[in-house]
């Protein structure tokens, strides 16, 4: 008995998420699909001068995908419902 509840408790958490969560989560895949991330960070210590650069490509965005194509099956796979607006009419989309 205890065997089961813990696998129907492994089971629910397996279950879609609420749209809203999965618009939160695809976006970031959609914003790296349109194009890649990265700072630079430069400044001084006493021991001399320090340099950081990072970037962020996803193979989404090197193979050319569309981001609103790539957001809309995201939020599909992992709510069941399509998102409440295309990407492109967001407003905090930007590309």
């Amino acid at each position: 008995m205890r065997a089961a509840l813990i696998l129907l408790a492994l089971l629910a958490a397996c279950g879609p998420v609420s749209r809203e969560a999965a618009e939160r989560s695809c976006f970031r895949q959609a914003q790296l699909a349109a194009k890649p991330r990265g700072e630079i960070a430069m400044g001084a210590t006493s021991d001399g001068p320090v340099a950081r650069m990072e970037i962020e490509v996803s193979s989404d965005y090197l193979a050319g995908r569309d981001p609103a194509q790539l957001y809309e099956s995201c939020v599909y796979r992992q709510s069941g419902q399509l998102p409440s607006q295309p990407l492109y009419s967001r407003p905090d989309w930007r590309n």
